[in-house]
């Protein structure tokens, strides 16, 4: 990737992300900014320029109505739900705001491994097979939702994934080997833990399917002023979509099943020498 379009202009757009950045990329060189001059002006970093320049990354509304005032111009902020629409499916948009604002997000996977965790080439591997038309529009939103981890004051994260997300080598051994990189890495974070379910335990509660459970700080209703009680939000996967849930009974039993996973896992330290363990063999090929 271009790290400094002055370099080069990007390749012409293929979508609407791709449109996006170049737009970006062409009023800033016709007024002879460089990346990190234009960040300053849009309150953002040199390297999130290149990202969406690039389209490497999802514009947030900020970004857009930012771009805008830095240049004078209206596109960005009236293009900017076109992009969102077409990087994220609608059904899944309500589920990345939710999971943006969550304090705490605790995460199953049964077969491959978790996308706020899953490097670049390993989510292109994955989702190559499908065929879609907008995959790289694809990538750079799942990317795009990694970006939590970069703030502040980021959420407390929970994995759990099942081995079998580990010998499933996505992408080849090279791509593999960079990926359980990537989670040992991640599992140093003292916000961020992830465990492994052994293969040898052969039933738990997370053979339904992956799920994952988001949790917020309390909140203030707008209406009356009062303080709401913390909640959690459900999310399932599905085979052709995901489905939210809000009901309080199915989120226990979601919160409930979750609990009985990190007793079937691996502690953390056990997990990362799983890991390690798997990393080793693929070094050896």
């Amino acid at each position: 990737m271009t790290t400094e379009s002055d370099k080069g202009q990007p390749t012409a757009p293929v979508s609407l992300l791709g449109f996006f950045g170049s737009r970006v990329f062409k009023l800033r060189a016709e007024r002879g900014w460089s990346q990190a001059e234009l960040a300053t002006k849009a309150h953002t970093t040199g390297a999130m320029i290149s990202y969406v320049e690039n389209a490497k990354r999802v514009p947030t509304d900020d970004l857009a109505l930012d771009l805008d005032a830095a240049f004078g111009t209206d596109f960005f902020a009236e293009f900017f739900p076109l992009v969102v629409a077409y990087a994220y499916p609608s059904w899944f948009l309500p589920y990345v705001e939710l999971e943006r604002g969550a304090k705490t997000i605790r995460s199953f996977q049964s077969q491959i491994i978790p996308g706020l965790l899953q490097t670049e080439d390993y989510a292109r591997a994955m989702l190559a097979p499908v065929r879609q038309d907008n995959l790289d529009d694809l990538i750079a939103a799942r990317l795009t939702r990694q970006a939590l981890f970069e703030r502040d004051n980021p959420p407390h994260t929970w994995f759990i994934m099942d081995e079998q997300a580990l010998r499933r080598r996505i992408g080849g051994p090279g791509v593999m080997r960079a990926q359980l990189e990537r989670l040992l890495s991640a599992g140093q974070h003292p916000r961020c833990v992830i465990q492994v379910v052994p293969e040898e335990v052969t039933a738990h509660p997370g053979l339904a399917g992956p799920f994952t459970l988001l949790s917020f700080d309390q909140g203030e209703d707008p209406k009356t002023g009062k303080r709401r009680p913390p909640h959690d939000v459900l999310y399932v996967d599905g085979f052709s979509r995901g489905r939210t849930a809000l009901d309080a009974v199915e989120v226990n039993e979601g919160a409930r099943a979750y609990d009985l996973l990190r007793s079937y896992a691996l502690s953390p330290e056990e997990s990362a020498d799983r890991i390690g363990e798997h990393l080793e063999g693929l070094k050896k090929q």
